[in-house]
């Protein structure tokens, strides 16, 4: 390792810490999107790459081809929380973890990291950026909310260790996100910072929980967060620009020896207020080792080697890092084996293994909060007639129809309608329209956590329409994400809770609206103002 490490220059040394964005979708070789990853190989030497979404085949042949390319093997990462199919076409989605919060059942964490850990090797990927280790303990958390395991520090430690493990088990990194904690947020940090006023007793006894139950099971990375929490480190630099969190709370409290890497160097909180070159160098000297998402990967390597050179970063310290990147390749036996053979992802990837175990966990993960008047059990007892009234972020234009093709196909009757966040006054009259059609209504509304929006809600015209309609016939209330839903239309009668808004997710719900299995999760955070951890209506199957 030495040897190697010595016959690298100081900017080739800077480069490996360099981790830029790459889209995973297919391009020609000649294509300018492709010339450009291909001289961040070349000629900026870059470390490794963050995968974005595409084809198992796209994604795996564009690894290759850069791999090839690459004097050092290449890192691979990608966010993989939910299993691969969130970067990777075709491959297994789970339900956001919170799902297995609600199970309770640490194997479900596992299944995730093996799940995971497998498909993503088999395309070219070595580091999930998972499990998130955060507690979301603030229902108005706008970016954390189902992607973490749950409320109790405890129950979420036990996740996180389990997910390692699974993860680990099957040849893949595991990263601890976001440190020392995201949960207790009311902004987005891609737009701006956010602000911790929680001391260190606080976070000692709640945030770094899980993080420490990680760090104990081996996970190799941590994430910082890009969050202030100027009671510990007496200023407002956020946590990625911190030596008192990254290198004193780290590595010195909690002895963690992995890799440190930045959330992405062109979020908000960062880029806004110090600019791309001057953000990177901070985070290295704040104890970072991964430099990820640079706003521009030359930016950050000029000013890294100007910081070298002016005596501002020491060479031991860089040295310090490089040797971590260095040994985590050697160790996942990249400097052997970097490319992936094309002809048996389709052994692996999206097998019918991993996506039983999907189906399986989003059954078992149902959460029956309210069922006043029994509409769910109504619906369940018979086939039935009913508006299903669907409503996602317009990147999820197929929400709800799966369900209903289901719904169809078990013998209920079901008038479907589509509501968008930009839906206006006039499909909210065609909504109430189908809704007068039938005798009963099944609301179903994904609302999730999505980068850069700011806020985790029901639009205030639908959350009228559900209130309204519950009062003139039985109403069942549907969560395909976020389990707070209940606080915007809190008279609503009937509420379950599905945690994703995945295929294994829609297909659950509808088998409980059918009454072929049963309901039996329960709740891994607290849902204001009445309903605590591990509250949930249990319901047996009504039909085989």
């Amino acid at each position: 390792m030495d040897s190697l490490l010595a016959a690298l220059s100081t900017r080739q040394r800077i480069a490996q810490l360099v981790v830029p964005w790459l889209a995973g979708n297919y391009t020609a070789f000649d294509d300018s999107l492709f010339q450009v990853a291909a001289r961040w190989v070349d000629s900026l030497e870059v470390g490794g790459l963050i995968i974005s979404v595409g084809s198992p085949f796209d994604i795996a042949a564009k690894l290759n081809a850069l791999q090839r390319r690459s004097r050092l093997p290449l890192l691979i990462s990608a966010d993989l929380e939910w299993g691969a199919g969130m970067r990777v076409i075709g491959a297994t989605t789970f339900p956001q973890i919170m799902a297995v919060g609600a199970t309770g059942n640490s194997r479900d964490a596992y299944t995730i990291g093996e799940a995971a850990a497998t498909e993503g090797r088999a395309v070219g990927i070595h580091v999930n950026f998972a499990p998130d280790a955060d507690v979301n303990n603030n229902p108005l958390n706008p970016i954390i909310n189902v992607r973490s395991f749950g409320e109790d520090p405890r129950a979420v430690s036990r996740l996180v260790q389990e997910y390692v493990r699974g993860l680990h088990d099957h040849g893949m990194l595991a990263t601890l996100k976001h440190f020392p904690g995201h949960g207790d947020t009311q902004s987005d940090s891609h737009i701006g910072l956010p602000v911790i006023t929680a001391g260190y007793p606080r976070l000692d006894s709640l945030e770094l929980v899980p993080f420490r139950g990680g760090i104990s099971a081996g996970a190799d990375v941590v994430m910082s967060a890009h969050i202030a929490f100027p009671s510990f480190t007496g200023s407002n630099d956020p946590a990625t620009l911190s030596a008192a969190v990254l290198s004193g709370l780290l590595r010195d409290s909690l002895h963690f020896h992995g890799l440190v890497v930045t959330d992405a160097l062109t979020m908000g909180a960062i880029v806004a207020k110090y600019g791309a070159g001057e953000a990177t160098v901070r985070a290295f000297l704040a104890g970072s080792d991964l430099l990820l998402m640079p706003a521009d990967p030359d930016s950050a390597i000029n000013a890294m080697t100007a910081a070298v050179l002016g005596g501002r970063i020491s060479h031991d310290r860089l040295d310090e890092s490089v040797r971590r990147m260095l040994e985590i390749k050697r160790r996942l036996g990249l400097v052997t084996h970097r490319v992936v053979a094309l002809d048996s992802i389709m052994t692996i990837v999206g097998s019918k293994r991993f996506q039983d175990a999907a189906n399986d966990l989003a059954v078992r993960a149902l959460t029956l909060v309210r069922d006043v008047g029994g509409g769910l059990h109504a619906l369940r007892g018979k086939p039935s007639r009913f508006a299903l009234i669907a409503y996602a972020d317009e990147n999820n234009g197929a929400a709800g129809q799966y369900m209903t093709e289901l719904l169809r196909q078990g013998g209920d009757t079901v008038d479907y309608f589509r509501l968008w966040p930009m839906s206006g006054p006039l499909s909210y009259d065609s909504a109430r329209t189908v809704i007068a059609r039938t005798p009963a209504t099944v609301f179903v509304a994904n609302v999730r956590p999505i980068s850069w929006r700011g806020n985790i809600a029901l639009p205030d015209s639908l959350a009228q329409l559900v209130t309204a309609t519950d009062v003139t016939r039985p109403t069942v209330l549907v969560s395909l994400g976020s389990p707070y839903l209940l606080s915007q239309a809190p008279a609503t009668k009937c509420y379950l809770i599905a945690w994703s808004g995945g295929r294994a997710s829609e297909r659950a719900v509808a088998l409980a609206l059918l009454g072929r299995v049963p309901i039996a999760g329960h709740l891994p955070i607290r849902v204001p103002p009445d309903y605590p951890i591990g509250f949930g209506v249990t319901i047996p199957t009504a039909h085989p």
